[in-house]
């Protein structure tokens, strides 16, 4: 009897086989358990690991968040408490000091231009000098935040010093000014500012219009050795004058004569009154010819996409009225083109005098400034020793960046 090939020995159904193939299944599935195990592990630990990464960008990132806004969180933030902390501090440490001088600064500039004499024509103490550092008293109520500092160094601070002396000199000289630049920079603020100026604090001035007027974007700041390092390197008129609010805002309508324009009807509104020197020379002076150029009405073409319409530009007006002071941009002058600088300007119906000017040195990128008191013409610096001199003459304006005007009071 010939056996079957399914059932006889050898066959998948010897039972000796079927043994030997159930313990080869269960390795298999032992080995490939084993093997699962090992990859679910595998996938556990880089989970975890990508867990621990994400963890720590995280961490970064919520301490570079701390980095970048530390000075919001510990003593800046627009008028805060710990910004009116440095103003009292000063207060508390004048507050003897205010009794033995009650004088103004700006009186004791006034009397020291009275009785000068031509050995010694600077003013007895520096004013506003160039940088400054600031140190921060921890005591019980210490600063917490992370990374910690405890003393603020200010550089390149000419990009704001003169103005801000500028400013002073404008607002101390004529009484209705506070009251007026308040509606603009803030009652808070002016009071704040002439408090500091005449009692000396400085570098708590300029850290007032860093923290209050400038906008994080338009200076540098870092962390180096426990103390907060602010660069004001740059320009005068990105870090001051277009950040004195709407002060010299001025706005101007035009109209295309094109039915076809896409855009007839236009507004243009600028914060800072920037003045081009006039093509050819044309008569009388030059800069009240720029400025009746920018506020003037004219016709020019359309420069509208496929428009081939003229538009016509109407007055340039001032949004709120004539202001106490105006800056005019001067930067692209050249010198020769200011042989005459008028001291008298017809500006909005107005008239507006002349009261200073900020100078610009290329060689060093340096600013300075200067100013009149009582029609005598002063010269600041704030990287000289005796930064606040008296001139002999009118200075000469021939590296101007701005001329500022006051408005003339009504008669």
């Amino acid at each position: 009897m010939t056996l079957s090939p399914y059932t006889g020995a050898g066959s998948a159904h010897d039972p000796a086989n079927c043994s030997a193939c159930l313990r080869a299944l269960r390795e298999l599935v032992r080995a490939r358990r084993r093997g699962c195990g090992l990859d679910n592990n595998k996938r556990r630990h880089g989970v975890r690991r990508r867990r621990r990464q994400a963890d720590a960008n995280r961490q970064r990132h919520r301490d570079e968040d701390t980095q970048n806004k530390m000075e919001r969180k510990c003593i800046y933030v627009k008028y805060t408490q710990n910004l009116k902390n440095l103003v009292r501090n000063a207060e508390g440490e004048d507050s003897s000091a205010q009794t033995e001088r009650p004088k103004t600064l700006f009186e004791e500039i006034r009397a020291s231009v009275r009785h000068s004499d031509e050995q010694d024509r600077s003013f007895w103490r520096p004013v506003l000098p160039w940088g400054g550092v600031y140190t921060i008293k921890a005591g019980r109520k210490a600063i917490s935040c992370t990374p910690l500092y405890v003393k603020i160094n200010l550089n390149n601070t000419c990009t704001i010093d003169g103005f801000l002396m500028l400013l002073y000199v404008i607002l101390r000289e004529n009484e209705t000014f506070p009251r007026e630049v308040s509606v603009y920079l803030g009652k808070e603020f002016i009071e704040h500012f002439l408090f500091l100026m005449d009692s000396y604090n400085y570098t708590t001035v300029k850290l007032l219009w860093i923290w209050d007027k400038m906008d994080k974007r338009q200076y540098r700041s870092q962390i180096h050795r426990a103390a907060l390092e602010i660069d004001l390197f740059g320009n005068e008129h990105e870090n001051f004058t277009k950040n004195l609010e709407n002060l010299m805002a001025t706005l101007q309508e035009s109209f295309c004569t094109s039915w076809d324009c896409p855009a007839r009807l236009q507004e243009s509104l600028q914060w800072t009154i920037n003045i081009n020197p006039p093509h050819g020379m044309p008569h009388g002076d030059l800069i009240q010819s720029a400025v009746d150029e920018f506020f003037c009405p004219k016709i020019v073409l359309c420069k509208e996409m496929g428009c081939d319409g003229q538009r016509e530009l109407s007055q340039r007006i001032f949004c709120h009225g004539p202001p106490p002071f105006v800056i005019l941009n001067m930067q692209l002058w050249k010198s020769e083109e200011l042989a005459y600088i008028p001291y008298y300007l017809a500006l909005s119906d107005r008239r507006y005098l002349l009261e200073g000017a900020t100078l610009f040195n290329k060689e060093e990128h340096h600013y300075s400034a200067a100013f009149q008191i009582d029609g005598c013409w002063m010269h600041y610096d704030g990287l000289r020793s005796n930064n606040l001199v008296l001139l002999n003459k009118p200075p000469e304006l021939l590296l101007l960046s701005s001329l500022v005007y006051i408005r003339a009071t009504e008669k």
